[in-house]
């Protein structure tokens, strides 16, 4: 029970990793508010039936409409120890076509949001000289890109540069500030995204990234969960601006041919 009676935000939490991050804290005995745009917080809450759990609709867009649920969390539960930036978009589309919506969509939920959510909640932090903050950068970005990902990997890179700073600022009030860097987790995100490169076959997609992964397999967004547990408990008080990887070893092999 390393999160007992820790409250955690985890935004972005109604699915995918931030799905796996909630379930995961609330197994080690947090109380957990998740903060997303999609209707499905409310079945998520409904779903998982647990007195700890609850949710708020929030736009992380909207700094006024975070300021408003921050506090009544506040109000709530007396505090806030943890804060999980999972909330994000991945929307592939090469740079020479792509429009600024959909360049302005990724930077105001990715960064912004991020930006926004941190800003509301790190100087409750601070007057309590303890926090934990966890940001979901990736691979991508940091690391590797593909085709297609020059939105996205901005916004990735920038929350790992993002995370670095405000550790440092952060590092003599007891606060930590890392990042988790996945590579492919089989979430509702990469599903989509195979329906969209093969309708009549997704899982050959699926099944092809797999291949190019050491492990031979997608992570589980349990897995995102269990490390980002492990940043948000007092295990991890003597690590602080670092991106952590977790991603199969995709992004080991020194050459394409395995063993070589």
């Amino acid at each position: 029970m390393k999160l007992e009676n820790k409250v955690c935000i985890v935004t972005g939490g109604a699915m995918g990793n931030g799905l796996g991050i909630v379930e995961v804290f609330l197994k080690y005995g947090a109380k957990v508010v998740i903060f997303d745009y999609s209707d499905k917080v409310f079945e998520t809450v409904e779903e998982k039936n647990n007195p700890n759990l609850v949710g708020y609709k929030v736009d992380i867009r909207d700094k006024e409409m975070i300021d408003k649920y921050v506090a009544e969390v506040i109000e709530k539960f007396g505090k806030i120890d943890v804060l999980v930036n999972n909330a994000g978009i991945c929307y592939l589309e090469k740079f020479v076509d792509m429009d600024d919506t959909v360049r302005d969509n990724h930077f105001g939920i990715n960064i912004i949001g991020t930006w926004n959510v941190s800003k509301s909640v790190v100087p409750h932090m601070i007057e309590k000289k303890y926090g934990k903050i966890v940001n979901l950068s990736s691979v991508t970005g940091p690391m590797v890109a593909d085709s297609g990902e020059v939105a996205y990997a901005t916004t990735k890179s920038a929350i790992l540069g993002f995370t670095k700073s405000l550790a440092m600022e952060l590092v003599t009030d007891n606060i930590t500030v890392n990042a988790i860097m996945p590579g492919y987790i089989l979430t509702p995100m990469v599903e989509n995204m195979s329906k969209l490169s093969c309708p009549e076959n997704p899982q050959s997609v699926i099944d092809g990234i797999a291949e190019g992964i050491p492990m031979g397999r997608l992570g589980k967004i349990e897995e995102v969960g269990e490390l980002a547990a492990f940043l948000a408990s007092d295990e991890s008080s003597y690590i602080t601006g670092q991106g952590i990887v977790i991603d199969g070893a995709s992004t080991l092999p020194e050459t394409k041919t395995m063993g070589v």
